[in-house]
């Protein structure tokens, strides 16, 4: 399974990212040592959506704390770019597409990311991963 996050990014060129306690989604707590994880900066940050992939090098889930009764999973994970993406991506190219139960890769990407806005690690089908790479 390949992996997307949505967080602020200050610097998309840059050849490593660290990104702690993250929260995550729609099984992006499997993320391990090796997964490919798809970069975006945060809109809500003054980002502009994708802009790298990478490889994950490190994955840490944070402990849960026992004070609280519901808690979203985080983990911190450490990642090598492996690319820049070359075409936009970002809320306003996928926002059109709401039609949850298409099938299409922008429609999964909308939902996971874009329905509910927080920045967040996310699963995401290989179908979804095939069309980020058409993005590199």
């Amino acid at each position: 399974m390949a992996y997307a996050i949505k967080a602020e990014i200050e610097d998309p060129r840059a050849e490593t990212f660290v990104f702690a306690a993250q929260k995550t989604m729609y099984g992006g707590k499997h993320i391990a040592e090796g997964d490919v994880i798809f970069l975006f900066a945060s809109e809500n940050e003054g980002g502009q959506g994708l802009v790298a992939r990478g490889v994950v090098t490190s994955s840490e889930a944070t402990p849960r704390r026992p004070d609280l009764e519901r808690q979203t999973p985080r983990v911190s994970v450490s990642v090598r770019r492996t690319a820049l993406a070359t075409k936009r991506l970002g809320r306003n190219e996928l926002k059109r597409f709401r039609d949850w139960q298409d099938g299409r890769p922008e429609t999964e990407l909308n939902f996971k990311f874009y329905r509910q806005a927080t920045n967040k690690i996310v699963g995401i089908s290989d179908g979804a991963a095939a069309f980020l790479d058409s993005s590199f």
